[in-house]
């Protein structure tokens, strides 16, 4: 998944910035921090406050999580960061976390601290 593409796809508010892209979504939160409920009201105003595009849909979905960290990774539980994710993505993405049937949650080195989010239909 990548993060690039012209500033003019993404948008953005505060720390968060989505696009469409490909009948998904994608979206990145700049910056780490160890406590996952951080996340959730972060994204829950740039869905609020700035996101215009799509509105949630039906059916089954595909969520990929990657936080990306420079140096040595921050101390996180990967479920709670899924869970504090998906909780503030539902309502914008989808209609119920229950929707998801694909989840892929992943730390891995970067350039720089963010988690990036993509979310596809499945089937």
């Amino acid at each position: 998944m990548s993060a690039e593409g012209s500033a003019s796809d993404w948008i953005a508010w505060g720390k968060v910035r989505a696009r469409e892209e490909g009948g998904g979504l994608e979206m990145v939160v700049d910056g780490l921090t160890t406590q996952a409920k951080y996340y959730k009201p972060l994204i829950y105003e740039f869905f609020r406050k700035a996101w215009r595009g799509s509105r949630p849909a039906w059916g089954e979905f595909s969520v990929e999580i990657y936080m990306e960290y420079v140096g040595e990774p921050p101390w996180l539980d990967l479920d709670n960061l899924a869970k504090a994710l998906l909780d503030s993505i539902k309502g914008y993405a989808f209609h119920d976390d229950a929707q998801v049937g694909r989840l892929l949650v992943e730390r891995r080195p970067g350039e720089r601290e963010r988690i990036l989010i993509r979310v596809s239909r499945r089937g």
